[in-house]
């Protein structure tokens, strides 16, 4: 995983872009107050320290799992003050990483692996009988990619979200600095699907918004919320149906996932998009299909 990004270093820094990314301060307390430099092979995606074909890792401290209750877990992250961060990016998209504001971590827990990158084959994917019909259920639907700028309809429709999805997990209570600092990065080139109920004579409801990241060979998914009123059309999987549509149209290879958690009752869903590959920590490799 770090020979893939460290051989592809000395392109990134000859590329035109020099930016410097600003941090949130999120980002900023996160790298601050809890991670330690990592050490071992996961410490640099290089060896010399001097090196500037080098990205630091940091190993965060132990907190509290976002997938299963009673667990702890910990990340590696890349230097969130690197200011060829936006160039590294696809590079640790393609190593099993993904971005939360920020930061672009990955999980690094001790005794776990269960959490397993996940990315669909776009080209070569078919929606099966299920993900037909969540389609002719919600032929009406529009989608638009729009610019990741947050709007008093986005916030409304985010914050009803968490709090029928996510009541008492910390993130109910989000405001709009939270979504910018949650959502949207300072260093990505990043997109919002909207969704939207057909009217004829003005933008339908809103449904549903999916954050994407955009890289050259792939999208990425960043996060979905949708109106939690409307369960019962899929719209969770309306978003990654369209998200598949987009990338099939612009000829990209890949739409990354996040983690796939077997057995996880929020995240399992994902194995029902094949062809499927996971990173093994290696390499990318096909997943067998759901039952």
């Amino acid at each position: 995983m770090d020979l893939r990004i460290r051989h592809a270093a000395r392109r990134v820094r000859q590329a035109n872009a020099r930016r410097r990314p600003g941090l949130t301060r999120v980002a900023a307390a996160f790298i601050d107050s809890t991670a330690t430099p990592a050490r071992g092979d996961a410490a640099r995606m290089g060896n010399a320290a001097g090196d500037r074909d080098e990205l630091r890792l940091f190993q965060s401290g132990e907190h509290a799992c976002g997938y299963w209750d009673g667990r702890t877990a910990r990340d590696l992250v890349l230097d969130p003050l690197d200011p060829h961060l936006r160039d590294w990016y696809p590079y640790a998209l393609a190593s099993g990483f993904r971005r939360s504001g920020d930061l672009v971590y990955r999980p690094h827990c001790a005794g776990c692996r269960v959490c397993v990158p996940v990315r669909v084959d776009v080209a070569h994917f078919v929606p099966d009988r299920s993900q037909r019909r969540c389609l002719a259920r919600n032929a009406g639907v529009t989608m638009r990619v729009c610019p990741a700028e947050r709007t008093d309809e986005h916030l409304a429709l985010y914050r009803r979200y968490l709090v029928a999805r996510h009541a008492g997990g910390g993130m109910d209570g989000h405001g709009g600095l939270e979504f910018d600092q949650f959502l949207v990065g300072n260093w990505s080139n990043t997109r919002f699907l909207e969704l939207r109920d057909a009217a004829p004579h003005a933008p339908g409801p809103l449904l549903a918004v999916a954050v994407t990241d955009v890289v050259d060979d792939a999208l990425s998914a960043v996060y979905t919320f949708f109106d939690p009123d409307l369960a019962a059309r899929g719209l969770g999987t309306l978003a990654v149906l369209r998200q598949l549509e987009w990338a099939r149209r612009e000829a990209r290879d890949f739409l990354y996932l996040g983690y796939w958690l077997q057995g996880h009752p929020k995240m399992d869903y994902k194995r029902r998009f094949r062809p499927m590959q996971g990173f093994d920590g290696r390499a990318w490799r096909a997943l067998e299909a759901a039952p």
